[in-house]
């Protein structure tokens, strides 16, 4: 992801790390750029027109990344959770999944469960977002719910997906693959 891209500058890495309103930014190249890293779990509830609220410690990152606005879609990988990407950094994912071949079917469902799936979506001035009645449904989000921040995206969780995937336990053998 570009996020995790270094920035160079003649040949020569520039880099800084720090933290800047609860999340983890680098600085680089010969033009200094922002880069926000989101991270942090926070429990979040759905109101009866499935809005979601973005929590504070986001807000300012989401408006500066990608003029406040959001792209919702499925994660292909994990049943129970949707992905949320500023709209810059959704451009890019976007457009590798869009560059796979079509006559792989495997190829085909990733673009269809993330570009074709994709919405837009724009915080209102409580900072809600509105997610799509199809994309709660399929992932099974329902009132109440878990918003982890995930470097370049959110992953909105439903309660019970999120809770089922951490107890689960990773192993030495798995790390090591």
């Amino acid at each position: 992801p570009a996020l995790a891209r270094a920035l160079s500058f003649q040949g020569a890495e520039i880099s800084l790390t720090a933290q800047y309103g609860g999340h983890k930014v680098g600085f680089g190249g010969f033009l200094w750029c922002l880069v926000v890293m989101f991270q942090g779990e926070t429990a979040v509830t759905l109101d009866d027109k499935g809005r979601v609220s973005i929590p504070a410690t986001h807000r300012e990152a989401v408006a500066k990344l990608s003029g406040n606005r959001l792209v919702a879609t499925y994660n292909p990988f994990e049943h129970g959770c949707l992905w949320l990407f500023p709209e810059k950094e959704w451009e890019q994912v976007r457009d590798e999944v869009n560059a796979l071949s079509k006559a792989k079917t495997v190829h085909r469902n990733l673009q269809m469960k993330l570009v074709g799936a994709a919405a837009h979506l724009e915080p209102d001035g409580n900072g809600r977002v509105l997610l799509p009645a199809s994309q709660r449904g399929a992932a099974g989000i329902e009132k109440k719910a878990v918003l982890l921040g995930m470097g370049n995206k959110l992953e909105l969780w439903s309660e019970q997906a999120h809770l089922a995937k951490i107890r689960e336990t990773i192993t030495e053998e798995q790390i090591t693959e």
